[in-house]
């Protein structure tokens, strides 16, 4: 049998818990669909704005590598900020979040030091940029940002992505932006349970929540998606400030394909961003270019059909 039809009854073919959408109400939210801005490599970072424009699309999750410098940069230069804010203006387009993401339990200190003084830069110059979030995630032992460890899940490495994430959590409040963190199965904070005590122990308004559909399940899980999707709404919806949009194929690991070309239940996680009252950018990413349009016109479907159930 293969992977799609043995979860041919789950992901966006079906529902997997016989109760339907009647068990959920349906929020106030109206959300956008974004992309990822480095699935666009281009010259300029007003390049990169009109391939964007061209791919019909109004918001962005930026990487500071499309104007030029590291995405976690040790300096902005001056000027940058209001020249990549300027081209954002003149496209009426929307910088709903800033990349911000690096290990942050790196077990070298001078590389973990680093981040810390990049998201510095990156939190202190956010609202410059026009967007008050920033993106992180809860960091590995690999050696690899997206690969899994078996110390990830030693209290050694928690007590070191807590001390983090409170030192992330100040940056941001003295800033007032918010940092938002993702919840992969290849990281320390690999599940909603984990995400919520996090946030419960470090207790910062300032610490919120990047939602994934595809980075929530571990081996063995996708016959139970909709149930975990389920419970990670239920214990962080509340957090909730960035939504990403990709697909996984592949059981035990977090999605890596274009959004609609898995098995991820589109219509529940869209319903379920919905009802906790996320009204901003659903980002497209882990796609080509040639893929994006497909993509794209996927997840306005699944939109439509979100707001047509209203």
């Amino acid at each position: 049998m293969s992977e799609g039809e043995m979860y041919a009854g789950c992901g966006q073919f079906d529902l997997c818990d016989g109760e339907g959408w009647g068990a959920y109400g349906v929020g106030g939210g109206s959300m956008i669909s974004g992309i990822f801005s480095t699935v666009y490599k281009r010259e300029s970072v007003e390049d990169v704005l009109d391939a964007m424009v061209g791919a019909g699309f109004t918001a962005t999750q930026f990487h500071m590598s499309c104007a030029g410098i590291d995405q976690i940069p040790e300096v902005i230069p001056d000027g940058l900020c209001g020249r990549i804010r300027s081209a954002f203006d003149a496209r009426g387009f929307e910088m709903s979040g800033l990349s911000g993401t690096f290990n942050m339990i790196d077990q070298d200190p001078a590389a973990r030091e680093a981040g810390f003084r990049g998201l510095e830069q990156l939190a202190s110059h956010a609202h410059q940029l026009g967007t008050s979030v920033v993106t992180l995630c809860s960091g590995t032992m690999a050696d690899y940002l997206w690969r899994p460890h078996l110390g990830n899940a030693s209290d050694e490495a928690w007590d070191q992505m807590i001390a983090s994430m409170a030192r992330a959590a100040e940056i941001a409040e003295s800033h007032d932006v918010y940092v938002a963190f993702e919840p992969e199965v290849s990281n320390v904070i690999d599940s909603a349970v984990k995400a919520k005590h996090a946030i419960d122990t470090v207790a910062s308004p300032k610490l919120k929540v990047c939602i994934d559909g595809a980075n929530l399940f571990h081996k063995g899980e996708l016959p139970r998606m909709d149930a975990i999707l389920d419970e990670a709404f239920d214990l962080v919806g509340e957090h909730i400030v960035f939504a990403h949009a990709k697909d996984i194929s592949k059981d035990g690991e977090a999605g890596h394909d274009a959004a609609g070309t898995g098995f991820l239940n589109y219509e529940r996680y869209l319903h379920l961003l919905d009802r906790v009252g996320y009204d901003g950018a659903v980002v497209l990413h882990s796609l080509t270019e040639d893929q994006v349009s497909e993509s794209r016109r996927f997840l306005d479907k699944k939109r439509l059909e979100l707001g047509n159930e209203r």
